[in-house]
C-alpha cells in the first residue's frame, strides 16, 4: 500500500513479501507496524491496547503526601 510519505521495504508491487505475500495491510498481524503505531482502524489496535493496560496495571498507585 504504497502512498503519503513512507513506504514499506517489505511491500513489492501492492503485496508483503514479509507476509507470504499477501495484500500489504498496514498494520496486520505479522506487519512491522503490528503494535507499534496507534491505527483509525480499532480492530488493528489490539496490540496496543493490551500494552498500555499492562502498563497501567505495573504502575505504582500514587497517593497524596497527606495519606499515611
Amino acid at each position: 500500500m504504497a502512498g503519503g510519505g513512507w513506504s514499506c521495504q517489505y511491500e513489492v508491487s501492492g503485496l508483503c513479501s514479509k507476509i507470504n505475500n499477501l495484500p500489504c495491510d498496514p498494520g496486520m498481524k505479522g506487519c512491522e507496524l503490528f503494535g507499534r503505531y496507534v491505527f483509525f482502524d480499532a480492530s488493528k489496535n489490539t496490540r496496543s491496547a493490551q500494552k498500555k493496560a499492562a502498563q497501567q496495571a505495573a504502575e505504582p498507585v500514587s497517593r497524596s503526601p497527606l495519606e499515611c
